[in-house]
């Protein structure tokens, strides 16, 4: 088969369909789940740090560039996973217990490994797996695993097991989920360990949202009562709080515009991965197929009344940063056309100071003008009467007085042709415009 020249990713994609497998679950198990949520460059020493508990074990490590590794450590078998923002560790140890709780695997990991792990632990998560072969437990010795008050409870796949949690830390530091399997095969109880563990985890996970919507919701606050003020600044322009300076006025806009963006930008990933988060434990819950027992709250039920309420103040709290993004930008156009206006208004001024001055220096120009043909003729004229003494004293019959008489408005005359004859010339070639 011709292969193109671009990198074939074919088995790539078809893999990815099959990444992260379950691993299937039979008879009595107890597992230890951890979820840590990567912070800086944790993600790139995740694969170390699990090679180094298996090379401590004795197990095999896991490749270079895997996203997801099962090893056999003797103790207990470790399933890693890698995902976006965060790893996890399932760790399984069979066998049969009497105190679901007592001595679950996670105890055997090394606490120095653990507490070196990148990361921060989010989820800690203990499952107790006991199949049908084993006489069921009472409720009221159930009861006491757990915290009555919220205690959930659900049959589950198609009524082949049963599911006990409280979604509390225990005095361990850990949740715990106690399943009893009357019917599933070990493929299908896989599966359904996989769901519990991802219902657990998703949910954390989506709840990181929640002290950022409330630290942000505080600052939303303030931004609004800011913007509300320079509203009603810009629309009224009086009272106390008038605000003249419309230079000003535009910087304090600017400056909340860019807090809104700011904020924004900070959270736009926390809230848009805390609704993915959400949308899987729905998903998953649904997955599980629950079936009502009379006197419990099921999964469902539990997290609409809950983790939904939740994931809304998110929610609000991100349309509240659109929305005030938008009425920002309302603001400022309604500034900039109020800038526009201001800047029109005094161009017009201007415009009509400069006609003035245009007017006066005109008037003065032919004041000028005037003043120019009188001293232009008096100089003049003063010339003739010099020619005309100096012909008189050389014997010519010239009366000098008679001469200055005739040449003086001849000569103003020839002074306001000649100045006026200029001056129109100019105004023709524009340069009197």
């Amino acid at each position: 088969m011709k292969e193109n020249s671009e990198p074939n990713r074919r088995y790539e994609l078809v893999n990815e369909l099959h990444a992260r497998p379950y691993q299937a679950v039979s008879g009595p198990q107890q597992i230890s789940h951890f979820a840590f949520h990567y912070n800086g460059s944790a993600a790139d020493a995740d694969r170390d740090h699990l090679s180094a508990l298996c090379k401590r074990f004795g197990g095999t490590p896991p490749p270079d560039g895997a996203s997801h590794h099962v090893a056999d450590l003797g103790k207990f078998i470790v399933k890693w996973e890698k995902h976006t923002e965060f790893g996890s560790y399932t760790f399984f140890a069979q066998g049969g217990f009497d105190a679901p709780f007592a001595d679950p695997p996670g105890a055997s990991v090394p606490e120095d490994w653990l507490k070196a792990t990148p990361g921060d632990l989010t989820v800690a998560l203990h499952i107790a797996v006991e199949d049908g072969s084993r006489p069921g437990r009472e409720v009221v010795e159930i009861e006491k695993l757990f915290m009555p008050q919220v205690l959930v409870s659900s049959r589950i796949a198609h009524d082949n097991a049963q599911l006990w949690t409280d979604f509390r830390l225990h005095e361990d530091g850990f949740g715990r989920v106690y399943l009893r399997n009357e019917g599933m095969q070990p493929p299908q109880a896989g599966r359904v360990i996989q769901r519990i563990i991802e219902i657990e985890t998703y949910y954390l996970l989506a709840l990181l949202a929640l002290p950022v919507a409330r630290e942000t919701s505080e600052k939303l606050q303030d931004i609004d009562g800011s913007l509300a003020h320079l509203t009603f600044a810009m629309g009224h322009g009086a009272g106390d709080d008038r605000v003249d300076d419309e230079t000003e006025l535009l910087n304090r806009l600017t400056r909340l515009s860019a807090e809104i963006e700011a904020l924004a930008t900070a959270t736009a990933f926390r809230f848009g991965a805390s609704g993915a988060y959400y949308a899987l434990v729905r998903s998953r819950v649904q997955e599980l197929r629950e079936e009502r027992i009379e006197g419990f709250q099921t999964l469902e039920e539990f997290l609409e009344r809950r983790l939904a309420p939740a994931m809304r103040t998110c929610e609000s709290v991100a349309d509240r940063i659109a929305d005030l993004s938008r009425r920002a930008t309302r603001t400022a156009n309604l500034m900039r056309t109020r800038v526009d206006v201001s800047i029109q208004a005094q161009n017009q001024d201007l415009l009509a100071s400069m006609d003035r001055r245009a007017h006066l220096q005109l008037r003065l120009q032919q004041t000028v003008e005037g003043l120019s043909i009188a001293a232009i003729s008096y100089y003049a004229v003063g010339l003739v009467s010099y020619v005309a003494k100096g012909l008189a004293k050389a014997g010519l019959p010239v009366n000098p007085t008679y001469a200055a008489a005739i040449a003086t408005p001849l000569v103003i005359g020839i002074a306001w042709y000649g100045l006026h004859r200029f001056r129109k010339k100019l105004s023709k070639s524009g340069a009197l415009d």
